[in-house]
């Protein structure tokens, strides 16, 4: 079954990822009006707090949050996101679904290698999604394995590449090409971080790893103080894309030079 197609797809690795690193942007950009969706290649099965089944729950919960209309995880293993053709396929199948005209990716390097790859596997499947003579239902179909829970549809989707690729860049020490003010929609991101009480409340799993919970808001808090000092806005997220920008009208470029 098709869907309405999408303004703003954000792909990531991880259900909560999004929240992070884009979360503000996906809300802000659905209170305009815009219809936005969330990939999550992986379902958290590994997560070293709570199940695949809490991630599902606390995931729609998120998506409610900031406004997106459309959610859904693929079956790609946690922890083993591979760049290989068969992802590229289902994520191209998703691409074609969608219809979005802008997708952003997680920055393609990073600590976790399923961030990293995601990125790199993200721009080569909305590539291969606006191939013609490439059916990516089809070839799923034919190299399909035994006992995937991979859901392909018999329905031709037509070719579709998306306009602009971004890439949110939060998990990553680089200088972004511009930052989103989130100011107004800090708090709602916040929460939407907070709707993974598996992940995000304080208990004896992980105790090392997760900080404290009356420590997160002042960390994401900060991050998001500092990218908002780059723009001169209280918050912000940080994207980066890679063509040159283009410039109509000198005067009306935002952020002041001194």
């Amino acid at each position: 079954m098709l869907i309405s197609s999408l303004d703003i797809l954000a792909i990531a690795a991880h259900r909560d990822d999004v929240e992070q690193t884009c979360g503000g942007t996906l809300l802000k950009m659905a209170q305009r009006g815009q219809r936005t969706g969330i990939l999550d290649l992986t379902q958290g099965e590994l997560g070293t707090r709570g199940t695949a089944e809490d991630r599902a729950r606390e995931a729609a919960a998120a998506a409610g949050i900031l406004g997106a209309g459309w959610r859904r995880a693929l079956d790609i293993p946690d922890g083993r996101v591979e760049n290989t053709w068969e992802n590229r396929l289902k994520v191209a199948s998703v691409i074609r679904e969608t219809r979005p005209r802008v997708v952003i990716l997680p920055y393609w390097k990073g600590r976790h290698p399923d961030h990293y790859t995601c990125s790199v596997l993200g721009y080569e499947a909305c590539f291969l999604a606006g191939l013609a003579k490439l059916d990516p239902q089809e070839a799923l179909r034919n190299q399909h394995s035994a006992g995937s829970r991979q859901d392909v549809s018999a329905a031709k989707l037509a070719p579709h590449r998306p306009f602009k690729i971004v890439y949110a860049t939060l998990y990553y020490d680089v200088r972004p090409t511009f930052v989103v003010d989130i100011s107004a929609q800090f708090e709602q991101k916040f929460a939407s971080i907070l709707a993974y009480k598996s992940q995000f409340s304080d208990q004896e799993a992980g105790k090392g790893l997760f900080p404290a919970h009356d420590e997160i808001h002042a960390r994401v808090e900060s991050m998001a103080r500092y990218y908002g000092a780059l723009g001169g806005v209280t918050y912000a997220e940080p994207f980066l894309q890679k063509e040159v920008g283009l410039v109509e009208d000198l005067l009306a470029i935002p952020v002041k030079s001194i």
